[in-house]
This record gives structure tokens, C-alpha cells and sequence, in this order.
């Protein structure tokens, strides 16, 4: 392999590629060419970081935000009925939000659904449509599909009603008590909804009439939280009282120049200020050596010094650890000295490249986790201390493991390169699995222009349950993200089980965790249900759920359930049972025109991105689009009469531009310079939540109006203007894109940057990773970064131009000419150029 010359964290070669859980009983199904099929069980990935730009350094505010300071409300300009969406823009008195993008109030918990209405949305489930189609071939058509989003670990407010006792529990299938049971008053049985079986309640639903029930949550919300009394020690603090979190520990790589180590020690600097009293820290730092810091010293920096070389042997850790140092200690009491210890470190003094400075991370890792073990590594392996929630390592890397366990040849030109390259990413993958058996998450978050060797990293990072991001620099996106991953967790040890009426299967499930073994989960005798072994419950993660029926549906309802059980941040043991019922339709309208398009969408991109696991599986993948698309016109649409074409179902009009959107943006296109880039990318996307899953697949482009308004806009450069500023919210990074003309005028120039600026902070206030907000004017080099993600609608016919883009009808004559004169001609079609060469007609926008 040839050494390629630094860049902004590209690796050489792909990293372990998230898959999919496989049901045993998945279904086989014909398949388009190309089109998804159920593969077999894979390996699992966590979400790494986003792309990077070659910019300037920018150092951390000292202390940088962990929330934007709340600016004024952004006033919204009206929207015309054929804007690309109906969603107000957050503003800083939003009450929902999560991962950045407003959640509409309808998302918000509210009173018990009626039966007849059990399409309600929730904020924890998803539906690609709200009514389920009875045809067997028409539903399981693999083009379209039929499936869920699920973030069994999402925190809203107000959240579900806590109760604090057992649940009730099918005796036949393990299915929970929920409100579309039928109860029978008299006796107090109840119906399960999965399997169908009576079940006794032992007396307690026995009442006077069905008004009665509503005593009983469980039997009125589709959304209940169980807190287990089973696990409540004597004298344990109330639950809302105390919130338990693990030790934090701090892996700082010494071998930095000066420039970015001095913006690095700024965003260390403010994450131990926003770190709350009770906090645990403590601090590694390693190159050749692994240094301990010791805060039993006072305001004076010490540290233990061990070999990086090896592993270190079990006699020199218990010497370590029953030694007289405190190397973890609570933020209230160390808060000085952890400053102390980060003004301390010094720049690499060597005259050596980046890339060839020895870097023991592996065995910096070790020490770290047998330091949060503590005594506990003298018991047997089946025994663990639990040190409350999910103990985090945080390494703060600038260059790959070099040295010592776990490491690879300074240059990938070693003859044995690719042999050294694997063992090391079976090494890190043991270490990953220790590191989660022990409820410590490994976070590595890379800095700088030395290639990581992201697959080996990645290897640690994914089996830890944890994530790899990359930056440009060690200023404020990494400080962001150095905070925000330190309290993204909201439990630990998940059980994910997801439960379906008779007749429909889970047939591809794809997000953060791996198939649960048999033996760690209560079985019941007929359990059909299909069980996750979650890495760590994290509201900014998602699964996505594909789902088919067995044969035509004969029912009226389909119940779904989805029940996660884990060990929350007060040390307690919860469990989320969230039930949905979808109602079933003969006719295919009515199915069509219950498709969420967005929803639909990300389950679809999250199908196809799976699969594209190398540059050329990305570019037959861009060629299984194409074919998807015609397949949906060809199953769901109508033929135009006298013609060969057809056209798209109005039902799903947006449908096709999300997946043009995907088919040649980052996720599969080429906008992004490196592979690895793009590699990493995807695997965020397959572990996202919704919100952000949506945003990286297709932006959110917003112009700024004179007079401090924004407007939404269809992502076209129809939108480059040269008195306007734009937002593009691409998820894992947001432009901010300046005209040539409003860049002149000064003042104007200022306050459209900093509402810009503003709003961008808002999408972004809650997102994990944090995205990279950059800004430009018109016609500057970076500038192709906005401009790539935009459809080129400027090739279209002004008929369809104002059609799809009906701002364009307000602009001067003189404003028109000139925006159509500052494109620029490239071979890249346009929307409705690539529907026609599919033999497709564009669908009208809606």
C-alpha cells in the first residue's frame, strides 16, 4: 500500500461497517436488482463524527456553551403552500427539541389516544405509514417497504408517567398490559393484543365499570416507564433525588504540536467547568508512556509513569491501585488541579512527523479501565461492580496507536502492513467488548491532519458502545462534542425487545447494539419476540425496524410493542413499554396517503447506505435507487395514457427528491474528498436518530429575509441570491452561505451573519455529534460545499422552475437575470432531468 501525504483524518482503509440483527424467521423475498435483500448477521457499528473542511484553527470559548445562550424568537416569514415543508423554524422558546430539530407539539405526550384513532404520533416510534395495506405482495414490496423508527432511550418532557411497580406480563408471549387489551371487569382478566391469550390480574382490574380503569396508566397511555421496586436498596436516596453518574476518564494524547495543543488545553479547560460537582474525573495522558495523574497532591502536578510497551501486568496494577494515589476524584474537590494538570502539558519537542510519533493508546486504555475496576479485577470473571450508569474514557487523539498493544507500522508501506492492521483491530475489538462488560464506554474523538487509522480505532470505539469522531482541530466543534459526549447516556445495560401481532415479522432490524443472546432474557413459553442487546440507551440513537406480513392481513388492527429495559441514571432498573396499533386497509389510496415520506425516506436510506460499504458497493447503490424508483412508479403509480411512462403517486411526491438528495449527497456521492470520510459518515447515519438521520440525508435550506425573517426553501441553488443569506442545514454540518452584493453592504452583512449564525445554533442545541458550522461568501473556494448539496435546478424550464421554486415569481426582472447568469454549466441533472431518464414523469411538488 502507498503512504498517501496527511489530511484531515482520512485513514487507509474502511472501517468495520455497522450491519444489521437478522430475525431467524426473516422472510426471503424477491428482490430488485440491487435492491436490499436480508443479508446475514454482520458485525455492528456505533456512530463516528462527521466530515471535516481544511479551516483555520479556532480555539474553544473559554467556557464554551454547552447550550446557545437563548437569542430573541426568529420571526418566520409566511409560507406559501407549496414550500417543501410545514415546519415552523425552532425558535429559543420551543419547548421540543431533540437533536437539534423542533418536534411539533403533537409529539408531545398527551391524554390516552382513542381507539379508533391509535395513529397518534409519539416521539419514540415512527411509522413509514399510520395504516397497514392487507396485500401481502403490495406490502412486503421491497422497493417501498413497511417499517418503523424506534428511540426507546428519546427523553421528552413531560415524559411518561413513572410507575413504581412490576408490570403485567403475558404468561403465553412476555407481552406487556397496555391500553388496547380488552379487560373483563368482572373477572379482571385481560386479553394480550399479540397473542390473544386471557391472562389473570389477580383481582386488580376487577371494577365496577370500564370508566374505572383509568386509574391504571398502563391501561390508558401507549407509553409507560416501570420503575422495578425489586432494586431498591434500604436507605437508597429517593429516585428524583440523586442522579448517579460513572467516573469520567480523560486520555489526552502528548504528542501534539503547539497549535493544537494549545486549543486543545481551552476545550479541556471548559469541559471540566461544565462538568457538574459530583463528577468523578480523572486524567491519562500517553505517548511512549502512560502518565497517571495522581490529585492527592494538591495543587502540585504528579503523575505515575508506566510502560506503554506491553500491557500492564495484573501485580503492577494492583500495586496502582491500592497505592496511596487518588487518580479519581469528584470535580468539587479536584477542579483546580485537573486545571493545573491541562496548563502543564507541553507541545511534542521532536523533530518527528505526525504520523511517526509513538502513541501507546491500547495500553492507556487498559490502565484506564482496570483503574475504574478497581479491586473488583481480583473476583472471578462473572462477577462485575457496577459503579452506577455508564463509567466514560474520552480520548482526545491527534494521530493512530503506534506503540504498544493494539498498534500498527508508523507507515502503511511496512510489507506486512495489512496482517499488523488486523491484529490490531482484533485487538481493539477485545478490548471493546472488556471495556463494555465492565459498563465503560470508550469515546474517541480525533483532532488535527494525521490520518488515525480509523478502522482500528473505530474497532475500539464501536465495541465499546461508543463513538469516533473526527475534526478538523481541537477548538469549539470538539469541546462541544467533548461535552455533549460525556452526558449523552441515559442508562445502561439495554434489553430491546420489539413484539408484533401474529402475521407480521421483524425482518432486518439496523442500529447500535447486536442479537441478545438466549440466555440473557426472560423467555416465555410462545415468545416470538425479537430481542437487542443494546450498547447503552442514548436518546440520540435510533433503531430502524423493517417489518413484513406473512400472508394477506385478515384483521382490522396490527399491534406493535416495544419494550426497553435498562439500568437508568439514578441506579435504578426501568423499563419503557411503548405500544402502537395501526389500523389495516383494503384500499391502496388510503395506504398511500398514510406514508410519512420522511419516515419512509430514512428507513429506505438507511436499506440502501448499509449495504454501501466500499466507494464502488456506493456507487451501485446510487444505480439501486434508480431502480427503486421506477419500481414505485411502476407498483404504486399509473401509467400516462398513450405513452410509456409513469408517473410517480401523488402521495408520495416528495418521496423521490429525499432519495435524489441521497443518491448524490455525501452518504453516496463524492461531494466529500476522502473515502474514510464518507465511510464514517455512514455509520452515524445508520445509528441516528430520526431528526438527524433526516437532516443528513436531505438539507434544510432557509433564506434570510431583510427585516431579520426566515423563509424555507426547496435545497436548490435557485436559492443563491446575491442580496440573500442562506442556512443549509446538511446534519452533520451547517452553511452558512453569504451573497456576493449583501457581503459588500456592511452592516447588513453583520446582522444577517449573526442571525444566521443564531439560528444555526438553535437546530443544532441538542445534536451529538455537534455540527460544524461554517461560513462563506459567494464565489470563495468553500463555497462548493454549499453548492454541492443543492439540486441544480437552474438546468430546468422556467415553467418548472416557478413551479418547484415559486420564490422565484416575487424577484425583479432585473434580480432574475441576474441569478441565471452567475450559474455555472456542469454535466450534474437536475431533479426533473433525472426522473425523465428513469422514464418517469416529476412528480408535482406538494
Amino acid at each position: 500500500m502507498e503512504e498517501t501525504p496527511p489530511q484531515p483524518q482520512a485513514a487507509h482503509a474502511s472501517p468495520p461497517f455497522p450491519a444489521i440483527f437478522t430475525p431467524p424467521s426473516a422472510l426471503s423475498s424477491t428482490s430488485l436488482r440491487g435492491s436490499p435483500t436480508v443479508p446475514s448477521p454482520a458485525h455492528f457499528s456505533t456512530p463516528p463524527g462527521p466530515p471535516v473542511f481544511s479551516s483555520p484553527l479556532r480555539p474553544a470559548a473559554v467556557p464554551f456553551r454547552t447550550t446557545p445562550i437563548s437569542p430573541q424568537a426568529v420571526p418566520l416569514a409566511s409560507r406559501t403552500a407549496s414550500s417543501s415543508s410545514s415546519v415552523s423554524l425552532p425558535t429559543s422558546s420551543a419547548p421540543h427539541t431533540m437533536n437539534g430539530a423542533a418536534t411539533p407539539h403533537s409529539h408531545a405526550p398527551s391524554v390516552a389516544p382513542s381507539l379508533e384513532d391509535s395513529s397518534i404520533d409519539s416521539p419514540y416510534v415512527l411509522f413509514s405509514a399510520r395504516k397497514v395495506l392487507k396485500q401481502k405482495k403490495l406490502l412486503n414490496a421491497p422497493s417501498l417497504g413497511f417499517g418503523a423508527l424506534v428511540s426507546p432511550g428519546r427523553e421528552v418532557s413531560p415524559g411518561p408517567e413513572a410507575l413504581e411497580r412490576d408490570p403485567r406480563r403475558c404468561l403465553n408471549c412476555g407481552a406487556y398490559v397496555n391500553l388496547y387489551c380488552d379487560v373483563l371487569i368482572g373477572s379482571g382478566q385481560w386479553q394480550c393484543v399479540i397473542c390473544k391469550k386471557l391472562n389473570s390480574s389477580e383481582g386488580e382490574f376487577v371494577v365496577s365499570s370500564k370508566q374505572d380503569l383509568v386509574q391504571w396508566p398502563e391501561l390508558m397511555s401507549s407509553t409507560v416507564d416501570y420503575v422495578h421496586p425489586g432494586n431498591r436498596r434500604p436507605g437508597l436516596i429517593p429516585v428524583p433525588v440523586l442522579r448517579v453518574s460513572g467516573p469520567i476518564f480523560i486520555l489526552i494524547d502528548e504528542c501534539l504540536d503547539e497549535a493544537h495543543l494549545q486549543h486543545l488545553q481551552g476545550s479541556l479547560h471548559a469541559f471540566v467547568d461544565s462538568l457538574p460537582p459530583t463528577a468523578r474525573i480523572g486524567i491519562i495522558s500517553y505517548g511512549r508512556t502512560v502518565s497517571v495523574y495522581d490529585f492527592s497532591e494538591g495543587a502540585a502536578v504528579s503523575a505515575d509513569v508506566l510502560p506503554g510497551s506491553k500491557s500492564l501486568a495484573q501485580e503492577s496494577l494492583k500495586v496502582l491501585i491500592y497505592g496511596t494515589g487518588v487518580y479519581l476524584s469528584p470535580i468539587h474537590a479536584s477542579l483546580p488541579v485537573a486545571h493545573t494538570i491541562f496548563s502543564s502539558l507541553r507541545p511534542y519537542q521532536f523533530s518527528v512527523a505526525e504520523v511517526s510519533r509513538d502513541r501507546c493508546l491500547g495500553a492507556a486504555v487498559e490502565v484506564a479501565l482496570g483503574i475504574i475496576q478497581g479491586p473488583s479485577v481480583e473476583l472471578s470473571r462473572g462477577i462485575i461492580k457496577r459503579s452506577g450508569g455508564n463509567c466514560r474514557i474520552l480520548v482526545c487523539a491527534g494521530g493512530p496507536n503506534t506503540f504498544g498493544p493494539g498498534s500498527t507500522p508508523h507507515s502503511v508501506q511496512h510489507p506486512n502492513y495489512a496482517y499488523l492492521e488486523k491484529t490490531a483491530m482484533k485487538y481493539m475489538e477485545n478490548l471493546g467488548h472488556e471495556a463494555r462488560r465492565h459498563s465503560t464506554i470508550v469515546d474517541i474523538l480525533c483532532a488535527g491532519t494525521c490520518p488515525v487509522r480509523v478502522p482500528v480505532l473505530q474497532s475500539l470505539a464501536k465495541c465499546s458502545g461508543g463513538v469516533l469522531l473526527l475534526h478538523d482541530d481541537f477548538g469549539e466543534a470538539f469541546g462541544v462534542n467533548l461535552q455533549r459526549a460525556s452526558t449523552k447516556a441515559a442508562g445502561s445495560h439495554g434489553l430491546f425487545e420489539i413484539r408484533c401481532s401474529d402475521g407480521m415479522l421483524v425482518t432486518q432490524v439496523i442500529g447500535p447494539g447486536e442479537e441478545a443472546s438466549p440466555d440473557s432474557h426472560e423467555t416465555f413459553k410462545h415468545d416470538t419476540s425479537f430481542c437487542i442487546q443494546m450498547h447503552s440507551v442514548e436518546g440520540t440513537q435510533s433503531f430502524s425496524v423493517s417489518l413484513e406480513t406473512k400472508a394477506d392481513i385478515r384483521n382490522d388492527f396490527i399491534c406493535f410493542q416495544f419494550a426497553v429495559r435498562y439500568s437508568n441514571m439514578y441506579q435504578t432498573e426501568s423499563t419503557r413499554v411503548i405500544t402502537s396499533r395501526l389500523q389495516t386497509v383494503d384500499s391502496l389510496s388510503a395506504y398511500l396517503s398514510s406514508v410519512q415520506e420522511d419516515v419512509a425516506s430514512v428507513i429506505i436510506g438507511k436499506r440502501t447506505v448499509l449495504r454501501a460499504r466500499t466507494a464502488s458497493d456506493a456507487l451501485d447503490m446510487r444505480l439501486t435507487i434508480d431502480e427503486r424508483i421506477k419500481d414505485i412508479a411502476l407498483k404504486f403509480g399509473t401509467q400516462v395514457p398513450k405513452s410509456k411512462l409513469y408517473r410517480f403517486p401523488k402521495e408520495l411526491s416528495s418521496l423521490p427528491e429525499c432519495l435524489f438528495h441521497l443518491r448524490r449527497g455525501p452518504l453516496l456521492g463524492s461531494i466529500i474528498g476522502h473515502e474514510d470520510e464518507r465511510s464514517v459518515l455512514r455509520s452515524l447515519f445508520l445509528n441516528a436518530s430520526f431528526d438527524l438521520s433526516l437532516r443528513m440525508l436531505a438539507p434544510r435550506c432557509i433564506m434570510h429575509r431583510e427585516g431579520g425573517t426566515f423563509e424555507e426553501l426547496p435545497a436548490y441553488d435557485l436559492t443563491m441570491q446575491s442580496n440573500c443569506a442562506v442556512v443549509l442545514d446538511h446534519g452533520t454540518d451547517i452553511f452558512i452561505w453569504l451573497g456576493a452584493e449583501l457581503a459588500t453592504q456592511e452592516g447588513q452583512t453583520a446582522a444577517a451573519l449573526a442571525a444566521c449564525r443564531t439560528l444555526a445554533e438553535e437546530l443544532s442545541e441538542l445534536r451529538f455529534p455537534a455540527p460544524r458550522i461554517l461560513s462563506f461568501r459567494e464565489g470563495s473556494s468553500q463555497a462548493r460545499y454549499f453548492v454541492s448539496r443543492l439540486i441544480p435546478a437552474h438546468k430546468d424550464p422556467t415553467y418548472e422552475q416557478e413551479s418547484r421554486f415559486p420564490q422565484l415569481r416575487t424577484l425583479a426582472p432585473e434580480l432574475r437575470a441576474r441569478l441565471k447568469s452567475s450559474f455555472i454549466h456542469f454535466d450534474d441533472p437536475s431533479f426533473c432531468e433525472w426522473m425523465r431518464s428513469l422514464k418517469l414523469v416529476p412528480p408535482e411538488p406538494s
